[in-house]
């Protein structure tokens, strides 16, 4: 099996050369960017490409983000995602998009060398190899979203100014909008939050609340 490593960290990145040498792979190249990654893989055409997340240049999602590329522009390459990070929107768009094998990892949570050696070999075979705890992640960011989905354009507007503490009638003075509309828009968020009238309850707060958690 052929691999190329992308990681910043040299310690880490040195240690994962060692462990996929020891365990009889070929690593073809260890780059420390995303720019190395893309460049080391048309280069090497590896069976696997490792790689981080936040990466430079930028150090934000780049490492994910030359991992998408390299599914469009080597779809025969898999990829092993190790990061302590879960990012939905590329995430998702990496595991659906994959043709060859794919993996994600969080780095905290393998325990073993074999384990990461076998999930290598799995996603050279053209598997699947995806960490529970990723997969509850990407579903509760995945549910939270799709609560502020429900709602229209204005209703975001509105409940983006009741968090800011405004009243009605200071939410009104400020889209240009009735307060009648204003409590129409607040009836609709409360019903798309699904949350019901109830004497104990500050419908507004949990609303809030509900905007905040999301």
């Amino acid at each position: 099996m052929r691999v190329v490593i992308a990681e910043d960290s040299a310690l880490l990145r040195e240690g994962l050369v060692q462990m996929v040498t020891m365990a009889g792979h070929h690593v073809a190249e260890a780059v420390e960017d995303a720019p190395g990654l893309l460049r080391a893989v048309a280069e090497h055409e590896p069976d696997v490409a490792v790689t981080d997340i936040r990466m430079p240049p930028n150090n934000s999602d780049d490492g994910l983000r030359a991992a998408l590329s390299i599914t469009r522009s080597h779809p025969d390459v898999g990829i092993l995602v190790l990061s302590q990070y879960v990012i939905r929107g590329t995430a998702t768009e990496l595991l659906n998009g994959a043709t060859a094998g794919i993996g994600y990892l969080l780095k905290d949570r393998v325990g073993e060398v074999d384990e990461l050696i076998k999930a290598l070999e799995q996603v050279a075979a053209r598997g699947t190899v995806i960490d529970s705890e990723v997969v509850r992640r990407l579903l509760e960011r995945q549910r939270n979203h799709s609560v502020l989905d429900r709602l229209t354009p204005r209703e975001r507007q509105v409940i983006e100014l009741m968090a800011q503490g405004r009243s009605n009638a200071a939410i009104s003075a400020e889209l240009s909008i009735t307060e009648a509309a204003v409590a129409k828009n607040i009836s609709g968020i409360f019903t798309k939050f699904d949350l019901p009238v109830a004497p104990q309850d500050n419908r507004r707060v949990l609303a809030v609340l509900v905007y905040l958690g999301n």
